[in-house]
């Protein structure tokens, strides 16, 4: 852990009678890794969180650009656990939660923005699209050199516009197009990790909230918590709005264990 003043504030954070510990997945309790579904939950990390899961007064969640379907795939969370899917698009807010469902015109945006996307990933070698409930991603982790990613992603941001000013756009719902790292994705459905942990402190009725994020999308929740009550931690290297930094996945398990040390 990095520094008393990260120190104090889970001692602080721990103390407030119902807390939220909400973390990414990818890069946060797992590390980044080419395949998506070989990703895994760091060992510390699944026993820290679990061990989180059963305090009183304590919710925990996941929050995930991941699908929910390959979210619980790769996760494996304790019962008890939220999760947050699709940037906030998709939640499991319990095991009744209903299924999310497009409209027409979304459903149509979302075939017409997945055949964009392929065409773009076939001119470039292992880049692929990625199709989620709400959402088409054009994955290009994998292509050969910097400079195909950004170009791979620059003609895809050229071809998206090209498609919003087509005749006969009118049939489609809108689209948002969002960055990751080294990916580009394009939603239909509008939502947000910020949004996302809004809905989780409502839900919850958490009185604090810690999040721990690594990609720019995680940037969005970073920004809606209160630093006079809540803990955003940014997880790796890059610029942030979060109050703390940790070198990497394995040192969440050591934040974790913090705040269950400290629970009252």
């Amino acid at each position: 852990m990095t520094g008393p003043g990260l120190a104090t504030a889970l001692q602080e954070f721990a103390a407030r009678e119902t807390i939220l510990v909400a973390l990414d997945f990818d890069g946060v309790m797992a590390e980044l890794v080419d395949r998506a579904e070989n990703a895994r939950p760091l060992p510390a990390n699944a026993t820290a969180m679990t061990a989180l899961a059963g305090l009183p007064g304590v919710h925990t969640a996941l929050v995930s650009g991941r699908a929910l379907d390959s979210l619980l795939a790769v996760a494996s969370p304790p019962e008890p656990t939220l999760l947050i899917g699709s940037h906030g698009a998709e939640r499991r807010l319990g095991p009744e939660a209903p299924p999310l469902e497009l409209d027409a015109e979304q459903a149509r945006a979302l075939a017409a923005v997945g055949q964009v996307l392929e065409t773009v990933a076939a001119r470039y070698p292992d880049s692929w699209v990625e199709s989620k409930p709400a959402a088409r991603v054009l994955q290009v982790r994998l292509a050969r050199s910097g400079e195909a990613r950004r170009r791979a992603v620059s003609e895809a941001e050229e071809a998206l516009s090209s498609l919003a000013g087509q005749p006969g756009r009118s049939e489609l719902a809108p689209f948002f197009v969002g960055h990751g790292k080294d990916v580009l994705e394009v939603a239909v459905v509008r939502a947000d990790k910020g949004q996302g942990l809004d809905l989780l402190r409502s839900v919850t009725g958490a009185d604090a909230v810690l999040f721990a994020g690594d990609d720019v999308t995680d940037e969005r929740g970073f920004a809606r918590l209160d630093p006079a009550r809540d803990v955003s931690i940014k997880v790796g290297p890059g610029e942030t709005g979060a109050q703390f930094r940790i070198e990497g996945p394995a040192d969440v398990a050591t934040v974790l264990e913090a705040v269950r040390s400290w629970r009252p």
